[in-house]
């Protein structure tokens, strides 16, 4: 993997940096936060005007780039904590709608994509499926020229935010999964918006003989792959944005140091505090290695090794983000857990990306598995 940017690629790098250190600083982003969406619908149309919201998708339909520019840009989110609903329209739908969509849907919700008019939604896990992805209890079933599903879709990322959603359900009796479009409007559909640890929107969404029509079917194979595929590519994804954060957190702990004062001298003089912060920034430096091994893996079409490569990532990029957010918040006292300082929203970030799509043991014990299948070559003995 060539690890020099192209022209292309450091000019969205640099033009997203000005764009986030002139309209996303701090204070800004708690208003964001704090008010009734959640996100900024003017910060989502700016992005989309720079072409933020067009990475990855197909170049057919207005998009450009791929898992490069979507790290580039996932790190810069990651750095100024960015609300907007990237993550689950951009890199989750688009990549669903670029494997399965129609040529009719591709070309009306990409382009919706890309121009800001859209946000999607991917309502696939569910209560007590702790991760696992072919655990699907909503049902689909065929009446007339419709489907009507019955379900419930737990912690869907930006749904309540979202103006369509990709919800995933089993075809009765044949127990094909399929993916099937539909509004936030459709009747038979309950939408219970909450906010996350980290402040983020989620919602449930409750089906109870949502009536979806035929032509909204995603595709008539399974879509397990599909669904496979979009997952590996957001988590490859989150590890991205893990990485900016953790590389903002230090430079802010590094700052704090220098400036808080003890004894007649900064702490950050203190030889033991000095230790801890290089271990911070060599735990950055190791994450930033595996997240481009899961941004090179992450376009595979073999499944198998796409998934442990990128399970190998976000293992240790959660072991590395535990330990800095602990550290930052140590060095910083008990201003660390402060509201008025990045460093807690930060450490509440870190320990969602953690906890999305598997936290690490779940991801470690997904390696463990892949290690444990590999065959002993032919000459190998027992001891």
């Amino acid at each position: 993997m060539n690890f020099d940017l192209d022209t292309d690629q450091l000019a969205l790098q640099e033009s997203l940096q000005k764009f986030f250190s002139r309209e996303y600083d701090f204070e800004h982003r708690r208003a964001i936060l704090n008010s009734p969406l959640g996100y900024s619908e003017s910060i989502w149309a700016a992005l989309a005007e720079q072409g933020a919201l067009a990475v990855g998708l197909p170049e057919t339909h207005g998009g450009f780039g791929g898992p490069v520019e979507t790290m580039l840009v996932m790190e810069e989110i990651g750095k100024s904590l960015v609300l907007e609903p990237f993550l689950s329209t951009v890199v989750l739908c688009g990549s669903v709608l670029a494997d399965r969509g129609s040529d009719a849907q591709q070309r009306e919700i990409l382009a919706g994509i890309a121009n800001g008019s859209r946000r999607l939604a991917l309502a696939h896990y569910e209560e007590g499926s702790r991760y696992d992805i072919e655990f699907v209890k909503t049902s689909a079933r065929a009446a007339g020229d419709s489907y009507l599903l019955d379900g419930l879709k737990t912690v869907v990322l930006d749904g309540g935010v979202a103006s369509l959603f990709i919800v995933s359900a089993r075809l009765r009796p044949e127990g094909r999964l399929l993916l099937f479009l539909l509004g936030p409007h459709t009747p038979g559909l309950e939408i219970t918006a909450y906010r996350t640890q980290d402040g983020r929107n989620a919602a449930d969404l409750c089906l109870r003989e949502a009536r979806i029509p035929a032509a909204a079917l995603l595709g008539d194979a399974d879509a397990l792959p599909a669904i496979r595929h979009a997952i590996d590519r957001a988590n490859a994804a989150l590890c991205a944005e893990a990485v900016g954060a953790m590389e903002a957190l230090n430079r802010a702990t590094l700052e704090y140091l220098k400036s808080r004062r003890q004894f007649g001298q900064p702490i950050g003089r203190f030889q033991a505090l000095q230790h801890r912060m290089a271990d911070m920034f060599i735990y950055a430096t190791q994450a930033r290695s595996m997240s481009l091994l899961a941004t090179g893996r992450s376009s595979m079409p073999d499944a198998a090794t796409r998934g442990h490569s990128i399970s190998a990532a976000k293992a240790f990029i959660g072991k590395a983000a535990r330990f800095i957010g602990q550290e930052a918040v140590q060095l910083h006292g008990g201003m660390g857990m402060a509201d008025e300082l990045p460093v807690s929203h930060y450490f509440k970030r870190l320990t969602m990306i953690n906890a999305t799509f598997g936290d690490v043991d779940h991801h470690v014990t997904a390696v463990s598995d892949a290690i444990g299948a590999i065959p002993r070559a032919s000459n190998d003995h027992e001891l």
